[in-house]
């Protein structure tokens, strides 16, 4: 009880104050007008105001001020919190000014007492006035921010968006943001101001107009800004040898204002992905709807992906299956529709015989894999186990299960392997095209790196920085191809969809795109997180390891690329190992697997993985 007393009496002094506030604003906009409206009379007689003229306006003057205040009520400028004022009380105050002026025009019509000059002049007065205690926070807080201590900050983006990121930094100075400059690439916007502050250029132009406003930091304003403005800002900024970070494009999207909070670092998949290629979705849709999906590997970086974009193609049910409980646990939390898990391991070939005829699913996405090209180096027997012999295993639970449509996730390594997890998916690609069944519709689809997968070169380079490096590269001439993970599964969905017109299986490759320099990679993620190569952060080259490419290839010479229906996705005629020379290696494979044999299993890989295979080493 006593603390709803204290609650009511807090509310009640809160109002009062409130009150009182108002109160003294309403006085405040009755003195303006009154000094207003006497200044102008003054004025139109050069100061000698006759007796007769000062007896009617003092008739007239509380007209004048219950005019004032009947407009001002009537437009809502009381109760207002006038320090974050905006446009929207701007067109609430001119409103009242228009009122007031219609309402003194007409009452002098009926009753004329002053000159309508006086009456003009005292209205726009009063108004402005007004205009200014209520906007003075605003209008002077330039000379606040000419004080202030922080980042001076150049805007790079559109006039919506990056007029709101102007104000949200004018407005909050505490957050230590001051905006200098905008770039913008309109041509009406060129050489004009926004919110106060100088569009100074176009986007090309960022690090001439950084380096005349002496700018801290670059920030991109610009929603669902294409990769070519990203490259664009990402290059002026790096010339300006300042750190560029992005506004996310919801902020926009939603229409609920720009939080500096909201401002996220650059990130390198922003450099080196492409933009996105427009698919349509329907035939993806179509296969998937209604049928029962298995995805091994579901816990990994592509697996988790598949997953994602299977369920929003409607599958009567998704089975996820992952040796490693953790990541299971992760992506079925992330995750919502018909989901089942399998936590078993592909390399139990009695295990996958089992979960396969319990789920009879009728499409499988074979994930699962051995990735890492020095460690597989080093374990070759781990690189057989899983990558051989557990797609080997899954190949054969599907084609006993009738599966009827069979997906194998290949990589670029695969092309001309000359390390042991090459060789080992480049079996895997030979064994599912040698099994594939004539009814079926099996295909292995091809593609590079991709961005932000576990283990992979760009989170690498990222925590090498963060420690203050150095930041590891093994030759400057390496180049790689880079995709993003959303991507690269959107066109394996729609690959799959293009299987099924070979009698023995397909093999797709991907369009990457260009490959990147490894070498300039890392000198522009050091540059983009605000330090110098070499300075800063060193870039140590320590020499091409074990089984590494200078050069990755999506297809070899002897490989015929032929169009399909998607301009992203190409089938290729790949060159076969003689189905007994491959069962016979894969038998061997599992029996050096056995014994643990690793001289034996590297060896054999790359026999098998040969475009020229004539017999096997002796087991």
């Amino acid at each position: 009880m006593t603390e709803r007393i204290s609650a009511l009496w807090a509310r009640a002094a809160r109002r009062v104050i409130q009150i009182r506030g108002d109160y003294v604003l309403a006085a405040m906009d009755l003195a303006m007008t009154t000094a207003a409206f006497v200044s102008a009379l003054v004025l139109r007689f050069d100061g000698s105001v006759r007796s007769a003229y000062w007896s009617r306006f003092w008739r007239f003057i509380p007209v004048v001020l219950a005019i004032v205040l009947l407009c001002n009520l009537a437009c809502g400028l009381y109760g207002k919190l006038w320090r974050q004022a905006s446009i929207h009380e701007a067109r609430r105050l001119f409103l009242a000014g228009i009122m007031a002026l219609v309402a003194f025009v007409g009452v002098e019509l009926v009753d004329r007492k002053l000159p309508f000059s006086v009456v003009v002049t005292g209205t726009l007065g009063s108004f402005a006035l007004m205009a200014l205690v209520r906007f003075q926070s605003r209008m002077f807080s330039f000379q606040r921010n000419e004080a202030q201590a922080g980042l001076r900050v150049v805007v790079v983006g559109t006039r919506d968006l990056a007029g709101s990121v102007v104000r949200e930094m004018s407005q909050h100075p505490e957050a230590g943001f001051r905006p200098v400059a905008v770039v913008d690439d309109l041509p009406e916007s060129s050489g004009r101001s926004l919110a106060g502050v100088e569009v100074a250029g176009r986007i090309d132009d960022l690090a001439e107009v950084a380096q005349r406003f002496q700018a801290h930091l670059a920030v991109l304003a610009i929603p669902h800004a294409s990769h070519d403005t990203v490259r664009r800002a990402a290059s002026g900024a790096e010339r300006a040898g300042i750190p560029l970070k992005v506004m996310p494009a919801m902020a926009d999207s939603m229409r609920l204002g720009v939080a500096i909070r909201d401002l996220r670092d650059l990130h390198i998949e922003d450099l080196l992905g492409r933009d996105q290629v427009v698919s349509d979705m329907e035939p993806v849709r179509a296969m998937l709807a209604g049928q029962t999906v298995l995805v091994t590997g579901a816990g990994g970086s592509i697996g988790s992906e598949i997953v994602r974009q299977v369920l929003d193609c409607d599958p009567l049910k998704l089975v996820l299956l992952d040796h490693d409980e953790t990541h299971l646990h992760d992506v079925t939390s992330e995750s919502h529709g018909p989901m089942e898990v399998e936590l078993a391991d592909i390399r139990n070939r009695h295990q996958m015989m089992q979960v396969f005829a319990r789920h009879r699913p009728t499409v499988v996405f074979h994930a699962a894999a051995l990735k890492h090209v020095p460690m597989l180096e080093d374990h070759p027997v781990e690189a057989a186990h899983t990558n051989v012999i557990g797609t080997s295993n899954v190949i054969d639970a599907a084609i006993a299960t009738d599966v009827d449509r069979f997906v194998l996730i290949s990589t670029d390594k695969a092309v001309k392997p000359t390390s042991v997890m090459g060789a080992s998916k480049r079996i895997c690609e030979q064994m599912l095209l040698a099994r594939a069944p004539v009814h079926a519709a099996y295909c292995a689809v091809r593609f590079g790196n991709v961005l932000g997968s576990r283990g992979s070169v760009v989170p690498t380079f990222m925590r090498q920085i963060v420690a203050g490096g150095p930041v590891t590269v093994t030759d400057r001439r390496m180049t790689r191809y880079f995709m993003s993970i959303r991507e690269a599964v959107h066109l394996v969905l729609s690959a799959a969809t293009l299987s099924g017109s070979s009698a023995r299986g397909d093999v797709f490759m991907l369009d990457m795109g260009e490959p990147v320099n490894i070498a300039d990679l890392a000198e522009r993620m050091i540059r983009l997180s605000g330090r110098v190569p070499g300075i800063d952060v060193e870039v140590r080259i320590t020499g091409m390891r074990p089984g590494e490419k200078l050069f990755e290839e999506l297809s070899s010479d002897a490989e015929l690329p032929t169009p399909t229906t998607h301009p992203s996705v190409t089938r290729l005629s790949p060159s076969a190992v003689p189905t007994d020379v491959l069962e016979q290696g894969v038998l061997m494979l599992g029996h050096h697997v056995e014994t643990l044999n690793s001289a034996r299993c590297g060896q054999l890989l790359r026999r098998l993985a040969s475009d020229v295979t004539h017999d096997l080493p002796p087991a």
